[in-house]
């Protein structure tokens, strides 16, 4: 089956679209990547999805409006796709959507909202779509999310030594092959706010602004004390936690308790790269300890030694970040995950491909060591193409690994 994965995260800058085909051989998933598309959103929609982001108050004809516009967005995304990677051919669309806002309460999460109505995308391409990934999860008493875990699990699967999977988006996320998996923070959604703030711009290009400045102690310790960071696996974060009013009000705690001049913007900057760098660190070298619920980055008891880090994202192309990544983890060797094949830009958009493969064939797409689930979900809801929805077999069997051709 040729599919078509679509991924907007966190940073909410670009659509990614990623085409592979896919078919079952026994106990492998065989994925033949065909290649990726990236369209950046047009810059008034950027700014009033930016605008009604929490903490900001929206209306419902906003979201409304949003779904909208966003749904268009992806469609023009997946023609594009079809067109350019499948030569018209492809059979089926993944589309994760525009995450808006993700309701936790007390470590468990209640809902998740994740706009940009499938129908545009049915009725601009004619092909059947899967979208919504994340509730059916959340339903079975899961945290919904991270959901590129099983791919992960499934793609290291067999691989020496302990690989883990680390994906720097927004919010940075990771799996470990015994299952655990879990947002460890912010990844570009502080940098990037403070970045807008000071500057204007979208983001730290090149790490420019960080590499002109220097890490501030006082503030970094200031945002270590972040409660999140201690609490056990399973656990996702997202920007209604992370957001410019946070660092605000770290600045301004920072400020009231201390004298003399205050960091620099590039100071900011360069804090903040750190602290992503020094709390993905954290987590991986909490996978080798039997450390108690309470200790930071230590999500479950006599998980094994790292032996390397396999990496994706955005975050990624801020050589900055990768290199105090690579101080941070002391020792343990990080790769981009391009070495393994799959384009580190866009290993998102290929997951939610298979995730979309996998609920088209009437399959698992979590796995509940993940995300805390009560039991594997078969993900998503389907909005049918032209010709409905494609007829598959019904006797397919779960895939336990993942080989890319």
């Amino acid at each position: 089956m040729r599919v078509i994965g679509l991924m907007s995260g966190t940073s909410y800058d670009a659509i990614d679209a990623a085409a592979a085909d896919l078919r079952l051989d026994g106990p492998d998933l065989v994925l033949t990547p065909l290649g990726t598309v990236t369209g950046a959103y047009e810059p008034g929609l950027r700014e009033a999805l930016a605008a009604a982001l929490p903490p900001a108050a929206t209306s419902l004809a906003e979201v409304c409006r949003l779904d909208t516009l966003i749904g268009q967005a992806f469609a023009a995304a997946a023609v594009r796709a079809q067109q350019e990677l499948c030569e018209g051919r492809a059979e089926l669309i993944a589309s994760h959507g525009q995450t808006v806002f993700h309701w936790t309460d007390g470590g468990q999460v209640r809902g998740t909202l994740q706009i940009g109505q499938p129908a545009w995308i049915a009725e601009a391409t004619g092909l059947p779509v899967v979208a919504d990934f994340r509730p059916r999860d959340i339903a079975a008493g899961g945290q919904g999310a991270p959901l590129v875990s099983l791919v992960d699990l499934m793609w290291l699967r067999g691989r020496p030594g302990t690989p883990v999977a680390l994906n720097l988006g927004g919010i940075a996320n990771l799996t470990a092959p015994d299952g655990t998996a879990f947002d460890t923070g912010p990844a570009g959604a502080l940098i990037d706010a403070a970045v807008r703030r000071s500057t204007g711009r979208a983001f730290d290009a090149d790490g420019a602004l960080a590499a002109r400045g220097t890490v501030h102690e006082p503030l970094l310790r200031r945002l270590l004390d972040e409660p999140y960071y201690a609490r056990p696996a399973p656990k996702t974060t997202g920007k209604e936690l992370f957001h410019e009013g946070y660092l605000l009000a770290a600045l301004a705690d920072l400020a009231s308790a201390e004298e003399g001049v205050g960091p620099t913007d590039e100071d900011v900057i360069a804090t903040l790269t750190r602290l992503t760098a020094r709390t993905v660190a954290d987590a991986v070298h909490g996978l080798d300890t039997n450390g108690s619920a309470h200790s930071p980055g230590s999500p479950r008891a006599g998980s094994p030694h790292a032996t390397e880090v396999i990496v994706s994202g955005g975050g990624t192309r801020n050589p900055v970040l990768m290199a105090m990544l690579g101080e941070e983890l002391a020792g343990v060797p990080l790769r981009l995950s391009d070495g393994l094949g799959l384009p580190a830009a866009a290993k998102e958009a290929y997951a939610f491909a298979v995730l979309g493969f996998l609920t088209a064939h009437g399959l698992p797409g979590t796995d509940p060591r993940s995300t805390g689930a009560r039991h594997a979900g078969v993900l998503g809801s389907l909005t049918p193409g032209r010709n409905g929805f494609p007829r598959l077999r019904g006797d397919a069997e779960q895939p336990v690994r993942l080989v890319l051709e």
